[in-house]
């Protein structure tokens, strides 16, 4: 984040480029994996009470999360999915990576699935699928719901135990507006796009599908500022300047 902000995003320093060390930090300013990270790890060095809820909450549109204290938070990185059983629908899929993953454990186990985009779309037909062809969207959001629902126990599968988990979808771009969103925050159309929709007897508290863009996070982050301590401060104000930059369009060089 403070290569970028310093101007030398595409370079890496001066002892990896003559060959001093061996350095695999290349900072590519078209890719959103490097804002994942530089961002998702600014926020597990934070006090989850302060940005938590206020992220959530403005991704949803809803009060749904109280300021409170969370225990147990974890934050995962391209964190790959177990595959969505054969059983459950009518095709074979590989693994799901999600973007980033967001739990804890106290007062409500929780699992938020994180996705990001910068300069580009939702895929609207994601590798591995074929639910086309039995008439079930393909797309990046649904497939991240149907695995996110089915991890977090909202399918009925005859389970010893109750274990289900609060669940929560998130998508963060650029720019808000991703037509997909809405669609799947309304759940008869979320359930019409899920194989045996007749397991789904009962869905998260509503609504559990949202997004946010680069301003709206770090508004979000930014909201309870003079809660941080002296060093949070520090990493937040980069953080929001950060995230300003990355908000802008990319620019096209000509020739």
């Amino acid at each position: 984040m403070l290569t970028e902000l310093g101007g030398k995003g595409g370079d890496v320093c001066r002892h990896a480029r003559e060959g001093e060390i061996k350095c695999p930090l290349i900072v590519r300013p078209t890719s959103e994996d490097v804002v994942t990270g530089q961002v998702m790890g600014v926020l597990e060095a934070l006090n989850p009470r302060w940005w938590i809820p206020d992220l959530l909450n403005a991704a949803l549109g809803e009060p749904r999360f109280r300021r409170q204290c969370y225990r147990g938070v974890r934050i995962r990185l391209w964190d790959r999915q177990p595959a969505y059983p054969r059983h459950l629908a009518p095709w074979a899929e590989g693994q799901t990576e999600v973007d980033a993953v967001l739990s804890w454990e106290k007062p409500t186990p929780t699992t938020v699935f994180l996705e990001w985009k910068l300069h580009s779309s939702l895929g609207a037909k994601v590798s591995n699928h074929n639910g086309t062809a039995h008439n079930y969207p393909s797309d990046q959001l649904i497939r991240n719901a149907r695995v996110g629902l089915w991890q977090c126990g909202w399918i009925d599968e005859k389970r010893l135990f109750d274990d289900r988990r609060d669940f929560v979808l998130v998508l963060i771009a650029r720019k808000r507006g991703e037509k997909l969103v809405g669609r799947y925050r309304d759940p008869e159309q979320l359930l019409e796009g899920l194989p045996n929709r007749r397991l789904f007897s009962r869905l998260p508290p509503l609504p559990f599908i949202g997004e946010l863009g680069f301003l709206d996070l770090a508004r979000a982050v930014t909201a309870n500022r003079n809660q941080y301590g002296r060093a949070e401060r520090v990493l937040v104000d980069r953080l929001e300047e950060y995230l300003a930059m990355k908000s802008q369009p990319r620019l096209v060089r000509n020739g």
